[in-house]
């Protein structure tokens, strides 16, 4: 077997393109989209990520405000900045990139940015909502997940989905978002982690995985049940390598599977957007 691929950057190419539509005819009314983004330090990794956010941002028509702070920032002064945006009523969403600096508290900082503006979809009042099942923002990664999926009309509802990983930006939000009764999920869903005992025995009854506990190659063809969908959400580096949590030799037992780059990446950045465009909509 040779698993389909689950091309996410061609998903998020439609997503972004309908987006755009969104955005010029909020433009056009005199509202035009508005993303801050904050970073602080001189991260690689976390300034090629914001770059290509301002790309996506670029490609759909949302204004970007961008705050660079030296890597020296003070709590009180990265906090500031989260207020002038909360205040600035071009912005409507805020992105705060982690990780920030040792020795800054970023619960703080993430709980100063205005939920309405919470283009993550992480801060507790909109991880509330998603519990509840109710409108709001919701997190970039899994609802970006769940779209691709979605597109590839891989079989969700009623079936059973095996997450591997607990943590705050995938899989335990992806567990909320799956198992609640809405189209692409109502799922069976169980959440393990890599300290589980034979986790190959949990993984082999998933009709889908998600892998992402930032682990390289963990989950290999032995864990999988032929014809499954398996979705790499976890990334790790080797050297500049960006590795994915799935081992390649999967796709030979796999139905589905995300490639090692162009997967969930580009969903979750697509998300980010429609997170934004949404924002902006709801302000009049």
């Amino acid at each position: 077997m040779t698993a389909t691929l689950l091309d996410g950057e061609r998903v998020a190419q439609r997503i972004k393109m309908e987006l755009a539509d969104r955005a010029r005819r909020l433009a056009a009314e005199g509202r035009p989209v508005g993303l801050g983004t904050i970073l602080v330090g001189d991260d690689g990794p976390s300034a090629k990520y914001v770059a290509m956010k301002h790309a996506d941002c670029d490609e759909v028509g949302i204004v970007s405000y961008h705050e660079h702070l030296g890597a020296t920032a003070t709590q009180g002064e990265i906090e500031a900045v989260v207020d002038r945006m909360n205040a600035d009523e071009r912005i409507h969403s805020i992105l705060v990139q982690l990780p920030l600096p040792a020795g800054i508290n970023e619960e703080e900082v993430l709980l100063r940015v205005d939920p309405a503006k919470d283009v993550d979809g992480l801060h507790p009042t909109n991880l509330g909502r998603l519990v509840m099942g109710a409108p709001g923002p919701l997190p970039c990664t899994p609802a970006g997940i769940v779209e691709l999926l979605s597109d590839y009309h891989v079989p969700v509802e009623g079936r059973h989905v095996v997450i591997i990983g607990r943590g705050l930006t995938i899989g335990r939000p992806l567990a909320l978002l799956l198992a609640l009764k809405r189209p692409g999920c109502n799922a069976a869903v169980t959440v393990v982690h890599t300290g589980v005992e034979d986790l190959g025995a949990i993984t082999r009854t998933g009709d889908v995985i998600v892998a992402a506990a930032g682990r390289a190659g963990l989950v290999t063809p032995d864990m999988v049940k032929p014809g499954a969908a398996v979705v790499g959400a976890g990334t790790s580096w080797s050297g500049k390598k960006l590795l994915s949590d799935v081992d390649e030799a999967v796709a030979d037992v796999a139905g589905w599977i995300t490639p090692r780059i162009g997967g969930v990446g580009p969903m979750t950045r697509a998300m980010l957007v429609r997170n934004a465009v949404i924002a902006a909509q709801k302000v009049r």
